[in-house]
C-alpha cells in the first residue's frame, strides 16, 4: 500500500508575510527563482512537468530542510492542527505508511519519545506492504491490512485498541480518472472497516479520498459509526489535484446509526 507521489501543491511562493519555511519576507530585492527541467530522452512531458513541480514546491523544500520523508507530512500536521487527534499518549495506526512522513509527525505529536515531560507517551504503528527504513519511536510492520487476522495482529502489537487509524494510501493509477476514483474510494472503505475493528470508543479515522462523485456511500458508512464526519483539503494539498481528506471523530463501537443524520 505504498503511497504514490502526492498529487497536490502548496501553491506558489508568497511575496510577503511568512513563507512555508516560516521566514518573513518582504519580496523586495528578491527574485522567485524557479528550476526549469529539460525534457530528457526517455522522459515523458508529464513526468518532466511533475519533476519541475517537485523541484519548485516549497513544501518539498521544507520537508528536505526539516528532515521529513515527504511533503505529505505537512498534510497530516495541518489536519491535526485543526482536529487535534495526535495527542500525547495516543495509540496510532498508519496504514500504507511508506515512506514514513506521517509516522514521523505522529511520533513527535504523540510524545512517543517522551520529549514532553509530564505528558503520556503514545504508540505508533506503521503498516505497509513494503519494507520501510526505521523511524525512531515507531514500530513498523510489513503487513497487508486486508488479511483476515490483520486487525488481531495490530491490537496485539498495540496491547489493546487504537485511538487513531490514519491512511494516506492511494491505489496505483490507471490513467483513467473515474477508475482511479473508484479504486481509491474502495481502498478507503476497506481502511474504514479495518478502523471499525481496531478503534477504541471515541477514536478517529483519517483518510485520503479523491473527489469524483462516488463518496456518498463512504460518507454514509462513516456517519453510522462516528459522531462527526468532516471533509477538508489542507493547504499542503496541491490545488490542481482532486485529493481531499475525510476526518471522522467520535467513534461508536456499538455502531449506532441514528446519529449524524
Amino acid at each position: 500500500m505504498a503511497k504514490t507521489p502526492s498529487g497536490k501543491s502548496g501553491g506558489g511562493q508568497p511575496t510577503g508575510g511568512k513563507t512555508p519555511t516560516g521566514k518573513n519576507t518582504s519580496g523586495r530585492g528578491q527574485r522567485d527563482l524557479k528550476v526549469k527541467v529539460k525534457t530528457a530522452r526517455g522522459r515523458t512531458l508529464s513526468s518532466t512537468r511533475w519533476l519541475q513541480r517537485q523541484l519548485n514546491d516549497p513544501y518539498v523544500k521544507r520537508a528536505q530542510a526539516e528532515g521529513y520523508r515527504g511533503r505529505a507530512a505537512y498534510k497530516i500536521m495541518e489536519l491535526d492542527d485543526k482536529y487535534r487527534f495526535l495527542v500525547p499518549g495516543a495509540r496510532v495506526v498508519d496504514l500504507g505508511a511508506a515512506p514514513g512522513g506521517w509516522c514521523q509527525v505522529a511520533v513527535k505529536r504523540c510524545n512517543v519519545l517522551g520529549e514532553k515531560p509530564g505528558k503520556a507517551q503514545g504508540t505508533i504503528l506503521g503498516i505497509d506492504l513494503q519494507e520501510m527504513e526505521p523511524i525512531a519511536g515507531c514500530e513498523l510492520h510489513q503487513l497487508d491490512f486486508m488479511e483476515d487476522d490483520a486487525d488481531l495482529k495490530v491490537k496485539s502489537w498495540l496491547g489493546g485498541a487504537a485511538d487513531v487509524v490514519m491512511s494516506d494510501m492511494a491505489a496505483s493509477s490507471s490513467g483513467h480518472k473515474q477508475t482511479d476514483h473508484l479504486r481509491i474510494i474502495a481502498l478507503c472503505e476497506a481502511a474504514a472497516y479495518f478502523a471499525f475493528d481496531v478503534l477504541d470508543d471515541g477514536g478517529t479515522f483519517v483518510a485520503k479520498v479523491l473527489a469524483g462523485g462516488a463518496e456518498g456511500e463512504l460518507q454514509k458508512l462513516l456517519k453510522q459509526r462516528f459522531t462527526k464526519v468532516a471533509n477538508i483539503k489542507p493547504p499542503a494539498s496541491r490545488s490542481d489535484s482532486s485529493e481531499k481528506f475525510v476526518v471522522a471523530t467520535g467513534f461508536r463501537a456499538t455502531g449506532d446509526s441514528t446519529a449524524n443524520r
